[in-house]
């Protein structure tokens, strides 16, 4: 597996995982979206499907980690970290990428949303009213509560991808786990989404952030630069516990 595969691979997975998981975000939120109002329930389910596809495509060229704290799981694993960057690199301008794909798909919902008059945004708050679509954020802002959250969560993920076994060349999961890992992903939404809307993966919160940053969304508010750090550095931290555990527990 060649350092470009790795890079083809993370890209094009993680546009798919967010351009679908970001998808199911605006599907429910935006304003003549015809499964607005559709629910969490949706949601979770969006997402995990979105694991589902997006590992699946990228498997053959990368091994689908799709996420910084997958890898970082893995090398504590392997103790090979050589890759390390290439996969980080491909999984962040993917995650953009897929962040733009939704915006455009859903632009007309956008526009039609943001420029509603009833809805009267508040933009005095620091994420603005369709942050929420892009990237995650605390229903209550607690650091050490979020944080905790984004670390609790992250470690069963990456504990679960783990404990499956990875295929043949310790890159990724074979077939079924995939499956596994996408109902794990779905499990950890309904279980512990609720605090923070479960980043659980660095670059699916900061590739997006920073596109609704750059984009010309009219009364979008803020970026809520604030809190960004916590999605991506509580799921490192939760991808380093999962691994020491791991390696204490299992081997």
């Amino acid at each position: 597996m060649s350092s470009s595969d790795i890079f083809i691979g993370e890209t094009i997975g993680t546009a798919l995982l967010v351009l679908l998981g970001g998808g199911v975000c605006a599907a429910v939120t935006l304003k003549s979206s015809k499964a607005r109002n559709a629910g969490w329930v949706a949601i979770t389910f969006g997402w995990g499907f979105a694991v589902l596809i997006g590992a699946y495509v990228a498997a053959p060229k990368s091994g689908a980690h799709l996420n910084p704290a997958v890898t970082v799981g893995i090398a504590i694993q392997t103790g090979e970290w050589g890759d390390v960057p290439v996969y980080f690199a491909g999984q962040l301008l993917g995650a953009m990428i897929g962040a733009v794909l939704m915006w455009i798909t859903y632009y007309g919902q956008f526009s039609a949303h943001l420029n509603d008059p009833d809805l009267r945004p508040d933009l005095s708050q620091p994420a603005g009213p369709v942050l929420g679509i892009f990237s995650t954020g605390p229903e209550i802002r607690n650091t050490v509560q979020n944080l905790a959250t984004e670390i609790i969560g992250t470690a069963v993920l990456v504990l679960a991808i783990l404990t499956q076994g990875l295929n043949g060349d310790g890159k990724g999961l074979g077939v079924i786990g995939v499956l596994i890992t996408a109902f794990v992903v779905v499990g950890i939404g309904l279980s512990l989404g609720g605090p923070t809307g479960y980043a659980i993966n660095p670059v699916r919160d900061l590739g997006p952030r920073i596109v609704h940053s750059l984009l010309p969304l009219p009364n979008k508010g803020g970026s809520d630069w604030g809190y960004s750090w916590i999605p991506v550095v509580g799921p490192l931290l939760g991808a380093a516990l999962a691994g020491g555990l791991y390696k204490i527990a299992f081997v």
